[in-house]
């Protein structure tokens, strides 16, 4: 089969096609698919530069989302059958061939008269954005949302599904981007790169600080996120590293940030908790149906 195949470290520079790739066998719990659209994500640039954790060695066959129809099934999978159209992400990469295996707990039925090219993000962006929020976050009416990278795909997403929650909305993007944030209807939006975002987010929230934050950068802004959460009920929602690694140390918990910091990945959840990535699945699609 024809297959984009990523041949170094260097970056998505380095792909190439190739059309002798194998066509992939399901195992137990994966699906087949016939590739007809795949998502381009963040995570698919980390995996080219080698910067994402554990990520594949070169050379592999790139992409981890996908959509089109279930050409076959592996041993367990009794949700699925061939036919079915899906969309789905395989961290293993793939998407970006004829035919690709992934997760059936990863795969989800495209709502209907929806196109191929259309429901791409519906496994990434979307419903790492409402976890986040929803069951992750426990995010509540009339709270206060810091959303970092507002700008970002996940970002905006989650600046759109905390304003239709009800909640107060403080976005985060660099300048040239403030005026796509805000149309998508936050209350606030600040510079990323402020000299004190922290200051900031206390000020807009008369010192309360945020009720949940979701923190995607790391590095220097990890500290930021957690100087602008509430005390005691503060919730950190950490979902990305793109600013390198930050740490929070015991002491720091006890003595300067009393607030719940809970890491969460989307992969992690499908995997791990499928009930819980089903159920945010049909609330996602059912605010699509609601229009």
């Amino acid at each position: 089969m024809r297959a984009l195949e990523q041949t170094s470290l260097k970056g998505p520079q380095d792909l190439r096609l190739i059309n002798d790739a194998p066509v992939p066998s399901p195992g137990p719990g994966e699906v087949l698919i016939r590739v007809a659209a795949a998502g381009v994500n963040f995570v698919d640039i980390q995996q080219a530069r080698g910067t994402f954790p554990d990520g594949p060695q070169p050379p592999y066959l790139a992409g981890i989302e996908g959509a089109g129809e279930v050409t076959a099934v592996g041993e367990g999978v009794t949700d699925l059958e061939p036919g079915a159209h899906v969309v789905g992400v395989g961290i293993g990469g793939g998407a970006f061939a004829e035919y690709m295996a992934l997760p059936a707990a990863a795969a989800v039925s495209m709502p209907a008269g929806w196109a191929d090219d259309q429901v791409l993000g519906l496994v990434v962006n979307w419903p790492t954005a409402l976890a986040a929020l929803r069951p992750v976050g426990g995010l509540a009416p009339e709270q206060t949302v810091l959303i970092h990278a507002a700008a970002g795909g996940v970002g905006q997403a989650a600046v759109r599904m905390a304003k239709h929650y009800g909640a107060a909305v403080i976005a985060a993007a660099s300048l040239d981007k403030h005026e796509v944030v805000e149309a998508l209807g936050a209350d606030h939006v600040i510079d990323a790169r402020g000299a004190d975002l922290a200051a900031e987010v206390r000020r807009l929230t008369g010192g309360a600080g945020a009720d949940l934050v979701l923190e995607s950068v790391g590095g220097s802004t990890f500290e930021a996120s957690l100087a602008a959460t509430k005390r005691v009920t503060g919730r950190v929602v950490v979902y990305g590293v793109v600013g390198g690694e930050a740490a929070i140390t015991n002491w720091e918990l006890v003595y300067k940030h009393q607030i719940h910091v809970v890491g969460f990945n989307i992969g992690i959840l499908m995997q791990a908790a499928p009930q819980i990535f089903g159920e945010v699945m049909g609330e996602m699609f059912g605010l699509i149906a609601a229009g």
